[in-house]
């Protein structure tokens, strides 16, 4: 058919890629670790598990598609449990739902137009270098901010920050969006909205910078950012599930397997959130961000040698895939297991505090 995008040797690979035992528990464990650090860092862990994928053999797009469709789910629960505390603006999340939709459909054209003509390789360098300039930004400005607050030097500097002079812009229409508390120009609300839906349908993670930008951009409070940006990823995830379901390009097996970790392991990391400090919570998460990014850089070469732009021998195409695999499963690692051991020393202190409760009143007593 004449102007058709045909991937049918892509499509059949990911329709018949083997679940086998150790694969499901790899995604399971992959769902998991993004759960946790969705619940821990209130950003979307989603950012650690489209790479993930990736390096399991999952093609790039696939992972995207299987990634935005979990989070569909999740944000219906996540959005139902804020609009309950009043954290939805849902006049915001009208006026940002038109550009959004935009934005999806033009990533995942551009997602399909580069699979079409790239290859499956050329589609996973796309992927990663996106990835790569979106998280090491992420990475520097959140690094930036710490170091800022850490050394007191976020106020009297006699500058204007950027984000604040954008926030400040007159340009009308102006909308007043009175949950949020703020008025702010149409135009940059729906940048904001092409931006996270763009981001959502291209790599997985659109709240990823939604989030910051309602913040800083449009000055909306962090707790209703969060949840107007999980009522916007329901419609989101469901135009991107959608889009990418019509070329065969969702596993609703890696889905579901993504979406059950994912679920207690938010649970988890919500928990964690109640007993360790802000400031721990941010330096963490930008090492992950970090991290991953790196391992998403490493790899640009294994792609470009799979398109025949360079030339790696085997032995090296095999360790900066190692490399690469290091970095990123090493950054969830590392990065679940330092929640870990902070929300067990939180609870040993506790327990210790509690028996110690009863000595020190019989001592009291007794004096």
């Amino acid at each position: 058919m004449s102007g058709a995008i045909e991937i049918p040797a892509t499509v059949e690979a990911i329709k018949f890629i083997a679940m086998t035992p150790k694969t499901a528990i790899s995604l399971f464990g992959i769902g998991l670790v993004g759960g946790v650090l969705s619940g821990f860092l209130g950003s979307g862990g989603a950012f650690i598990m489209t790479p993930a994928m990736m390096s399991l053999g999952v093609p790039g797009i696939m992972a995207v598609a299987a990634n935005i469709t979990h989070k569909f789910g999740k944000a219906i629960m996540g959005s139902k449990k804020h609009s309950e505390f009043g954290n939805v603006d849902m006049r915001m999340g009208l006026v940002m739902f038109v550009a959004l939709f935009a934005g999806v459909q033009v990533a995942v054209a551009m997602s399909r137009g580069v699979l079409a003509k790239m290859g499956e390789a050329g589609s996973n360098l796309y992927i990663s270098v996106v990835f790569v300039i979106i998280l090491t930004w992420v990475s520097w400005f959140m690094f930036r901010d710490i170091m800022k607050q850490k050394n007191g030097t976020t106020q009297n500097t006699g500058k204007t920050p950027l984000a604040e002079r954008i926030r400040n812009l007159n340009l009308p229409p102006m909308v007043h969006f009175k949950v949020a508390g703020v008025k702010a120009s149409l135009w940059l609300a729906l940048l904001v909205g092409f931006a996270t839906g763009f981001l959502a349908g291209t790599i997985g993670v659109g709240g990823f910078i939604g989030v910051p930008a309602m913040i800083y951009l449009l000055g909306i409070p962090t707790y209703v950012a969060a949840g107007t940006e999980l009522f916007l990823a329901i419609f989101s995830g469901a135009q991107g599930a959608f889009l990418y379901s019509l070329h065969g390009l969702v596993d609703i097996r890696i889905t579901l397997i993504l979406y059950l970790g994912s679920l207690i392991g938010v649970n988890l990391g919500a928990i964690g959130t109640r007993i360790v400090r802000g400031s721990q919570m941010r330096m963490v998460m930008v090492a992950i961000i970090a991290m991953v990014a790196l391992s998403r850089a490493t790899m640009i070469p294994v792609y470009l040698s799979d398109m025949g732009r360079i030339t790696l021998q085997a032995g090296t195409h095999a360790l900066v895939t190692t490399v690469s695999n290091v970095f990123l499963f090493g950054s969830g690692a590392v990065g679940v297991g330092i929640i870990m051991f902070w929300m067990f020393q939180a609870y040993r202190r506790a327990g210790n505090a509690a028996l110690a409760g009863p000595e020190a009143t019989k001592a009291e007593a007794s004096s």
